[in-house]
C-alpha cells in the first residue's frame, strides 16, 4: 500500500491507472494519425502542441470516468461487471469532453478522431488488463482483509474462505484475538494485537477490516478502529461484509436493526422511471425480436397436441407488494399436470413437461409472453422470480423475512435465478431469498444491465433450467 494524501492506494492498481493513462493518451494521438489514412500518417508528423494537450485531456477524463466508476478497486468480479462498468466510463467521459471541447474548442479534433480513439481505448484496456493481471497474479486484484475475532464469527468467514476461495474477492491476511475463552480459528492464522491497529494494518498491507467478534462489549478496541476509518481503511460489519463478496444477504445473521440503518432497500423517483423506460423500450425491441419464435412456436404446439390443447399457459402469481396478477407463458407441460389440484415445483426431468416443453425451458423460449406482462407494468426485466401464491403462504411461514422480496416488481431474469439454480426445496427457496434481498436492497439500473448480460450466457448455455 502506498499512502496518497492521506490515503492508502494498493501500488498494484496505482500502476494499472498509470499504464492505462499512458494509453488512453496515445490511442488519441494514433487516431488522429490515422484519420487521414496511410497518406495522412506521415502528413500529421512532427504533432502540434495542442494535439498533446488534447491527449492529455483526454487520458485525464477518460481516467477519472473509470475511478468513479469503481474500476481501481479490488474485489471487481465478472466479465459483465467490467463490461457495464467501462461502458457507462466512456459515456462519461464522452459527456465530460462535450462540455470542455463547448468551452474549449481550440482541443477539439473532430467527432472522428475521438470515436476512434475510444474504440482503441476500450479494445486497449481489455487487453492490457488481461496481460496485467495475467503478470500480477489472482492475488492482486483480492482485498486484503483483517478479522477482528477468532470465534464462532469469525469462523464463519474461514468457512467462506475455504469453500470457494478462487471465485472470491478478498483473501484473510490474520485474525486478530481479542476475545477471551472459546478460539476456533487456528494459531497459525492468529495474531495478538499488541500495539496499534493502524500500525499492524499498515504493516500487513491490509484494505479493509472486519469486526467479527462474538461479544462486541468485551474488548474492542474503538478508538484504533477509528483511526483506521479516518486513515482510508473501510471497516465492515460482519453482515455487511458478507453482502458484499457472496452477493447476497444472509438471513441468518439479518436482523432489523441492520435494515434500519444500512443503505438501499429504496430506488429514488429517477431510478424508477429509469428501469420503467428500459423495461419498455427493451421489450418492444425484444418482442420484435422474438416475433418469429412466437409463430414457430405456435405452429409446433399446434401440430403436437393435434389442436387439443391450449398453446398458451396463464397462471396467477404474486406480484409487487404481494398483488395477484396473471403471468402469461407458452404451454410446456401436459394440461393434466395438477389435475389433482395441488401445486407443485417442476422437478430435474419432471414428466409433466412435452416434447416441446423440454426444449422451450431450455432455451427459455416459454418465457417470452412475460414480455407483455412486462409492458402492463405487472412485471419488470430484472427482479425475483414471481412465484405462486400457494408457494408463497406457505414460505413466508418457514422462512423470516421472505415477504420483503415482493417490496419490487417480479421479474422475467434476477439476480437470485444468476446466482442460484432452480429451486424446488425449502432450502432452495431460503438460499434464493438471500439473493433477492441482495437485488431488493441494491436495485438500480446498472445492477439491472449486469443481470441482463450475464442472461444472455445463461439462455445461451441452457443453465439453469427444467
Amino acid at each position: 500500500m502506498l499512502r496518497l494524501f492521506g490515503h492508502y492506494v494498493s501500488k498494484i492498481f496505482l500502476l494499472l491507472g498509470l499504464l492505462e493513462g499512458f494509453l488512453f493518451y496515445g490511442c488519441l494521438l494514433l487516431a488522429y494519425l490515422l484519420k487521414g489514412g496511410p497518406s495522412g500518417l506521415l502528413s500529421s508528423l512532427p504533432l502540434d502542441i495542442t494535439i498533446h494537450y488534447s491527449g492529455v485531456l483526454y487520458a485525464l477524463l477518460v481516467s477519472s470516468s473509470m475511478i468513479a466508476m469503481g474500476l481501481y478497486q479490488r474485489g471487481l468480479q465478472g466479465a459483465a461487471a467490467l463490461l457495464v462498468r467501462l461502458g457507462v466510463s466512456f459515456f462519461l467521459a464522452s459527456m465530460a469532453m462535450s462540455l470542455v471541447f463547448y468551452a474549449l474548442p481550440g482541443l477539439f479534433l473532430g467527432r472522428s478522431v475521438f470515436g476512434l480513439a475510444m474504440l482503441m481505448s476500450i479494445a486497449g484496456v481489455l487487453v492490457l488488463r488481461a496481460i496485467f493481471f495475467h503478470f500480477a497474479g489472482v492475488e492482486s486484484r483480492k482485498q486484503r482483509v483483517l478479522v477482528l475475532g477468532t470465534g464462532v464469527n469469525a469462523a464463519r468467514i474461514a468457512g467462506l474462505e475455504e469453500s470457494n476461495p478462487q471465485q472470491l474477492g478478498f483473501t484473510v491476511v490474520k485474525y486478530v484475538r481479542l476475545e477471551e475463552g472459546n478460539s476456533i480459528i487456528s494459531d497459525d492464522r492468529q495474531i495478538e494485537l499488541t500495539g496499534s491497529l493502524l500500525d499492524l494494518a499498515i504493516e500487513l498491507q491490509v484494505n479493509e477490516i472486519v469486526i467479527a467478534v462474538d461479544d462486541r462489549r468485551r474488548g474492542l478496541p474503538v478508538d484504533d478502529i477509528l483511526d483506521c476509518k479516518m486513515s482510508g481503511i473501510v471497516i465492515f460489519d460482519l453482515l455487511t461484509f458478507f453482502e458484499k463478496e457472496t452477493s447476497r444477504v444472509n438471513i441468518d445473521l439479518l436482523h432489523p436493526s441492520w435494515v434500519y440503518y444500512s443503505p438501499g432497500f429504496y430506488m429514488g423517483v429517477i431510478g424508477q422511471n429509469g428501469k420503467r423506460l428500459l423495461d419498455i423500450l427493451v421489450s418492444l425491441l425484444m418482442i420484435l425480436a422474438f416475433s418469429p419464435f412466437f409463430v414457430l412456436i405456435t405452429i409446433a404446439s399446434l401440430v403436437g397436441s393435434l389442436g387439443r390443447h391450449p398453446v398458451f399457459y396463464h397462471q396467477i402469481r404474486v406480484g409487487q407488494n404481494g398483488k395477484p396478477f396473471r403471468v402469461h407463458k407458452f404451454r410446456s407441460m401436459k394440461p393434466d399436470a395438477e389435475s389433482d389440484g395441488v401445486a407443485r415445483w417442476a422437478s430435474t426431468n419432471d414428466n409433466r413437461v412435452t416434447l416441446l416443453g423440454n426444449f422451450i425451458r431450455k432455451t427459455r423460449l416459454d418465457e417470452i409472453p412475460q414480455l407483455f406482462n412486462v409492458l402492463r407494468g405487472e412485471m419488470t426485466l430484472v427482479g425475483p422470480r414471481p412465484e405462486r401464491p400457494e408457494f408463497v403462504q406457505d414460505l413466508e411461514k418457514q422462512i423470516p423475512y421472505y415477504r420483503e422480496r415482493h417490496r419490487v416488481k417480479p421479474g422475467l431474469t434476477g439476480w437470485a435465478q444468476l446466482r442460484y439454480q432452480y429451486g424446488s426445496t425449502l432450502e432452495d427457496a431460503k438460499q434464493k431469498l438471500q439473493y433477492d434481498l441482495y437485488y431488493v436492497k441494491n436495485a438500480n439500473i446498472f445492477l439491472d444491465l449486469v443481470v441482463l448480460l450475464e442472461t444472455v450466457e445463461v439462455v445461451l448455455m441452457g443453465k439453469g433450467a427444467r
